[in-house]
């Protein structure tokens, strides 16, 4: 399940710092039943050492421009949520609709409109775009014995394997049989780059974390079951960090304006 939320100001500007993840995860988190965001935050759904949060969130969509270390938009703004929790999203829906107002770190804003977005269109294999920049990574030890994160680009040839165990990771988590995992394996799914560049590169601080994801225009060939979960859930880590979220889109359309 998918929503858009729509926000403006009365003076018609909105201002965020340049690494706004973490106040749009904040917002979410803020905005939703006490026990349901204590759940998502604490626990989520595990599949070995990992644990999932199941949502996902988009750029912050509209016109700006940069000033330092802050990003100016002009009212209004969109931003797109996603899960495959509907209660997150209900919940969320409710308490902003019930407030009319949001706050984004120091920016207030108001909630100008809630919609819920249809499910695409979708025929094997589809072309998509990101609405947040994908990231994959590895943590790897270092010869001296030290922990090091290593981010895997979309032209190398282990970004898509990893992306794709990513996928078998978060479809276990929800129970998935080995039966079903099967339909990823021996070259039956695969997720590509069709338009991506270095331009595409981007290196967004999440607290003290500096991530690298990779923007563009991907091919997916995936059995529906794993397309609906990765449209919800978002492709690749660092979802609930505002990663991985894609739109399905004709070849010929241009992506929206992205903050």
């Amino acid at each position: 399940m998918r929503i858009a939320i729509e926000l403006g100001s009365a003076d018609g500007k909105l201002e965020f710092p340049l690494g706004y993840n973490r106040e749009v995860q904040g917002m979410i988190y803020g905005n939703l039943d006490s026990a349901l965001a204590d759940w998502i935050h604490n626990e989520g759904l595990s599949s070995g050492k990992r644990s999932f949060k199941f949502f996902t969130f988009s750029r912050i969509m509209g016109r700006f421009r940069r000033e330092g270390d802050s990003i100016r938009f002009s009212s209004p703004v969109k931003l797109h949520i996603s899960s495959i929790h509907e209660q997150i999203l209900q919940s969320l829906a409710e308490h902003l609709l019930r407030e009319q107002v949001v706050h984004l770190g120091e920016q207030a804003c108001d909630v100008l409109s809630i919609e819920v977005e249809k499910l695409p269109q979708m025929a094997k294999p589809v072309r998509v775009h990101t609405l947040s920049p994908i990231t994959i990574y590895s943590t790897l030890t270092t010869a001296d014995g030290r922990k090091k994160t290593y981010y895997y680009a979309p032209s190398e040839r282990d970004w898509e394997e990893q992306i794709l165990e990513n996928l078998r990771r978060k479809a276990r988590a929800i129970g998935w049989s080995e039966r079903q995992l099967g339909n990823l394996d021996n070259g039956k799914a695969s997720v590509r780059p069709v338009r991506v560049s270095n331009r595409d590169l981007k290196i967004i601080k999440y607290r003290d974390t500096v991530i690298k994801a990779w923007a563009g225009i991907y091919e997916l060939d995936l059995p529906e079951p794993f397309f609906l979960l990765a449209y919800d859930a978002g492709l690749g880590s660092k979802n609930s960090q505002g990663f991985g979220m894609v739109e399905v889109v004709e070849w010929e359309k241009q992506p929206i304006k992205q903050g």
